[in-house]
């Protein structure tokens, strides 16, 4: 396996274009440029970071940092200006900072000031908005609310900042929005579903920021090496990064805290007894549901009773569809949330579906991934309950397009680019955010909800898979999916090993639906051209020709489209080598249509 990782990793690192020293100026890099700490309990400091006092090739533009004579480490952000180093995570790209500048009002300055720089933005958990409300009130869930923030208050205004996962319900009707997009670093320490009144105490009281770094051609790549248990270097003659070679002096990543393995065992076992008993509703596959929620007892949502759910919807008079594992049906919770309740009918898989469920989104919080907030198991019952979605899926309005000019509309470019970056974030944080990695394995526009700002959110977590957050490759015993989203390696080995990547693969099909309004899965499925429609979108793309896939397209719009056709192509890659990390599809989406390289195509041509 460690030979296989290694392989793998070597693979991507020369797929983003690294060209790799000899062993020799490789140890030069590192002799010349040797990790370092302003303090014993200090964060350690080495590439794309370097000290002011070490060489400028030690480190990537803008990312110099200093020690102070108290002896901790300083980071000189060119809007936040002298900021307190907290953490620096190098595998995901965060840096956790606490502005020095005296101040009476941290918050003030993070909501007046655009964050932003070439190398820095700010990231976090939860994406807050913060409101005044002419009446004080205690809110009623501090999982959502935090405050009021005394320094942002006066004896008429009172000021709260609320979680993107909140429902404007639970604040009084006189509240207003100030500011949106505050984000909330993720926790050092609990990475679990923990309130906003404590994940935002650092922010409010001390202005803490976590920024995510990104530089043109080293941030990936030193992820890459990092996530592999490689420290990242750099070649002044090439200008590019690349990983230090595994060595005895070298630390392997190895794997996550004993209570992680613990969690992820007793779900392949819970997983693997569903398995041996899935031929029958007996009190063994009961037991062993409960048996999985008592591990999950300090962080599951709340459980309700099955006469509970019954009264919540009604007595399921609402159906709102139909899939693979049950029904799903609209309701209430008592305080008048709707809700969207998933009853468990078709016995096969069934236990399966509801571990994975609550093992995964019931344990997180993302903007961008749908938020269970409870579930049943009574007996062979189940039942799932989440937030409501009033605009459905994103399949609603890719195959409406061509005869509904309302969602011909909703869907312009502009709007499609913040859907398709919208679920790259909530990929990238299942891969990258949470304690374990979650691969869902079923990317696809059903699963794909949106809110009432058409904000997506990432649903249907019945095929993820658990696995360590620095573990790249993963074992299954079986194809998992939706045939057309499903990677090339789910199929067949012989096309690469499954891993992270195949996530990637699923959202690059899903974006091309959306672009075309057709099924990009269906090689039946065939535009005007009378082609498969990703290589017609490749074939127009490498020419350059204009994607006028929608009628009065801008040039702007018309932009935005072959950004996506770019970003989407490079996903759907057969080899999942070739495809991106999350994070770097992330920053793609965001960064400017002349800063993206053409990719190589994807499949075997059809053509002629």
């Amino acid at each position: 396996m460690p030979n296989a990782l290694a392989a793998v990793l070597l693979l991507s690192v020369l797929n983003y274009g690294v060209t790799m020293a000899t062993a020799r100026s490789d140890e030069n890099f590192f002799q010349n440029c040797p990790a370092s700490n302003c303090s014993e309990d200090g964060p350690e400091i080495r590439f794309p970071f370097r000290l002011e006092t070490s060489p400028a090739s030690c480190g990537a533009p803008g990312m110099k940092l200093r020690c102070s004579k108290q002896a901790d480490t300083i980071l000189v952000h060119p809007k936040f200006g002298l900021c307190k180093v907290i953490d620096i995570e190098y595998r995901y790209g965060f840096i956790y900072v606490i502005p020095l500048a005296a101040s009476k009002c941290p918050l003030q300055k993070i909501i007046s000031t655009n964050l932003s720089t070439d190398v820095y933005r700010p990231y976090g958990s939860d994406s807050a908005t913060l409101v005044s409300c002419s009446t004080e009130f205690r809110p009623s869930n501090q999982y959502y609310v935090a405050g009021p923030i005394s320094c942002l208050s006066n004896t008429s205004q009172f000021s709260y900042l609320v979680s993107s996962f909140a429902s404007m319900d639970v604040l009084p009707l006189d509240c207003m929005v100030i500011s949106n997009d505050i984000w909330i670093p993720y926790p050092l320490k609990n990475e679990s579903m923990v309130r906003l009144n404590e994940t935002a105490k650092g922010t409010i009281a001390f202005g803490e920021t976590m920024f995510m770094w990104s530089v043109p051609n080293i941030t990936n790549v030193c992820q890459e090496c990092e996530i592999g248990g490689r420290h990242c270097g750099f070649h002044s003659e090439t200008r590019q990064a690349f990983c230090k070679k595994h060595s005895s002096h070298v630390k392997v990543i190895a794997a996550t805290s004993s209570v992680a393995t613990i969690l992820v065992l007793s779900v392949i076992v819970a997983a693997a007894l569903y398995l041996a008993l899935k031929s029958k509703y007996d009190e063994e596959i009961h037991l062993k549901v409960e048996m999985f929620l008592n591990t999950y007892t300090t962080s599951k949502p709340k459980r309700y009773t099955f006469s509970e759910v019954k009264k919540i919807t009604r007595r399921f008079n609402n159906k709102l569809g139909q899939g693979g594992f049950g029904s799903v049906y609209k309701g209430d919770l008592s305080n008048g949330v709707p809700v969207a309740v998933k009853v468990l009918e078709n016995s096969k898989g069934e236990g399966e579906e509801f571990i994975n469920e609550v093992a995964t989104i019931g344990t997180i919080h993302h903007a961008n991934v749908v938020q269970l907030l409870g579930f049943c198991s009574e007996g062979s019952r189940r039942a799932l309950i989440y937030e409501f979605m009033p605009n459905a899926s994103l399949e609603k309005y890719i195959f409406s397009q061509a005869s509904d000019t309302c969602c011909q509309e909703k869907l312009r470019p502009n709007r499609m680019l913040e859907i398709a970056t919208g679920i790259a974030k909530g990929i990238e944080y299942l891969h990258q955010g949470c304690n374990q990695r979650i691969l869902h394995f079923d990317i696809k526009p059903s699963n794909i909800l949106l809110d009432y700002s058409f904000k997506p959110k990432i649903s249907d977590f019945g095929l993820a898979k658990l696995c360590a957050r620095d573990q790249s490759i993963v074992t299954l015993t079986a194809a998992r999916g939706t045939m057309g989203y499903i990677a090339p390696e789910l199929y067949s080995r012989n096309f690469g090993t499954v891993s992270y990547k195949s996530d990637v693969y699923s959202f690059g099909m899903v974006v091309l639906e959306m672009m075309s309004g057709q099924s990009s899965s269906d090689p039946q499925a065939k535009n005007e051209n009378d082609v498969y429609i990703p290589e017609w979108i490749y074939e127009k793309t490498i020419t350059g020709q204009e994607l006028e896939l929608i009628r009065g397209m801008t040039q702007g719009e018309k932009d935005i489209m072959r950004k996506l056709a770019i970003v989407a192509l490079w996903c759907i890659q057969w080899n999942p080598v070739n495809r991106p990390s999350m994070t770097k599809v992330v920053n793609m989406l965001t960064d400017s249509l002349q800063s993206l390289k053409m990719p190589p195509k994807p499949f075997v041509s059809s053509f002629g």
